[in-house]
């Protein structure tokens, strides 16, 4: 009886353990990837600053998101490389109604914008410097 009870209790552990290391990997996956989406557009007074002439690199953050203070230098280094592309930080909990809109759920969520505020890629998650100029070629194109 005692050694069906544990071979039992064996499996449950071994199925909750495959399960979290799943979930861990896509997680990992996924972290920081900028994906094409068609999620709409979006304006100056969306956003409450202009847009960039070719593109905008929009970063949505919180008081107290270590992994935003990364992406902020990341996506102002970008910027500052490309001609008419602008970085614009939005404070996601000063803008509840619009971070509701768009759909994000954790912080710092990039946006990256064409010249007319189209949305063309996300990512959750901090970005890679390269990934940023990889969409930014998508962007501007």
């Amino acid at each position: 009886m005692l050694s069906q009870v544990m071979s039992g209790g064996v499996v449950v552990a071994v199925v909750v353990l495959v399960a979290a290391t799943a979930f861990g990997l896509v997680w990992r996956w996924r972290d920081g990837r900028l994906r094409a989406v068609d999620d709409g557009r979006l304006r100056s007074d969306d956003l409450g600053a202009d847009l960039g002439e070719r593109a905008t690199l929009v970063q949505f953050s919180t008081a107290f998101c270590a992994p935003c203070r990364t992406t902020r230098r990341i996506l102002d280094e970008v910027a500052g490389m490309v001609d008419g592309v602008v970085h614009v930080e939005v404070d996601a909990e000063a803008n509840l109604g619009l971070v509701r809109r768009l759909e994000i759920v954790r912080t710092p969520t990039v946006l990256v914008l064409d010249s007319g505020g189209r949305i063309v890629r996300r990512a959750s998650g901090a970005p890679r410097k390269a990934d940023v100029i990889a969409a930014l070629g998508a962007a501007v194109s």
